[in-house]
Order: structure tokens, then sequence, then C-alpha cells
């Protein structure tokens, strides 16, 4: 007999699945999402929102997807930051949760959101990896499928402005995918 076994209009198939990994880190509860809403910039001010892993931590995290959802009026710029110290003073999102929300008591995420609006200025010190454009009231998404590695003190910036009409008011909002895992359980070479 094959490898499958038939048995009437049964098939019995070998019990094997390929699990993506978002899901299998929800499963443990390593997964989480969250926002920063209401972001305000234009009139000359930026806005930024970004995941920030504290230098104590002991986890790295691992950037799964990104959305950046504009509703004003004006062409917007969002630029992605690595490891950047933003203008202005950071606050925490406490638009953030588990995905998996079977788990009793709720995990909770050790990296956080943090978010500013109408901020002066530019990030400073590390690498502006890359820069999106867009229409007023559009959407940029991203799924980065955990490429994008921060280990402790580290973080991933996304910072707003309207550079094409800079006096134009602008609002809009930053949300993030991500799961974060040991540094000591971490596979990096």
């Amino acid at each position: 007999m094959d490898q499958y076994s038939c048995r009437y209009d049964t098939c019995i198939l070998p019990k094997k699945a390929d699990v993506p990994i978002e899901l299998y880190k929800s499963l443990q509860g390593k997964y989480f999402i969250g926002y920063a809403d209401n972001l305000s910039f234009g009139n000359n001010t930026s806005a930024w929102a970004r995941l920030y892993n504290p230098s104590h931590s002991q986890v790295n995290l691992y950037v799964n997807v990104w959305t950046v959802t504009d509703i004003s009026q004006a062409p917007y710029r969002a630029q992605f930051w690595f490891n950047a110290t933003p203008p202005g003073t950071p606050m925490d999102s406490d638009l953030v949760t588990p995905t998996n929300t079977a788990i009793i008591p709720l995990p909770e995420p050790i990296i956080k959101l943090q978010y500013a609006s109408n901020v002066e200025g530019e990030p400073t010190g590390g690498v502006k990896a890359f820069v999106r454009r867009a229409q007023p009231e559009t959407t940029l998404v991203e799924s980065e499928n955990g490429k994008l590695i921060f280990p402790p003190g580290g973080s991933l910036l996304i910072f707003l402005s309207t550079p094409e009409s800079p006096t134009s008011s602008a609002s809009g909002r930053i949300a993030f995918g991500w799961w974060e895992e040991s540094i000591y359980d971490s596979c990096i070479v």
C-alpha cells in the first residue's frame, strides 16, 4: 500500500501541515499587533511611530508587517529608519494587543510601540533604510515576514512628513505586527 490509505470515500492523509510563522508565534503568545492613531503633522512639522526594543529587554524584535494610512488631503512621505533617535517626546501607545487572546493571562509585549505628533527636526543617528511616497487617502502596507530584526536597544521608526505641501495639515496612523523572541532562543548566525 502506498503512503496514503483510502477506505470507502475517506482518505487518511499523513499528519503534516505547514504553519505560517505568524500563526506559530501567535499560538506561542509571542505575536502582537498595535497602532498609533491620530498622528498630526504638516504645517512644517512631522509625526512618527516606532517599535522600540528596550535595551534591557533580552528579546529580539521581528517586524512582520507595517501599514501607514493617511487621511489627509496632501501627498506624504514615509521614511523608514533603523535604530535612529526621533525628534520630540516619545509617548507609549496603549493600542497594542496579543493576537492570541485565548491565553490566560494575556501575554504582555516587551517591545514598546511609541509615537509623537507635530515634531520639528529629523531623526538622528541610525540608518534611513528606505522611503515611500503616497498620495492622499492611500494606505502603504508591506509584509516583512520577520526579516527586519532588531536587538535590545534597536528600533524601526516610520517618520511622516509632507515635503511637497509643507504648510498643509495632515493626519494619519501607523500600525505594526511583530513577534518577540528571547535572545537566548534566537538563532542569528
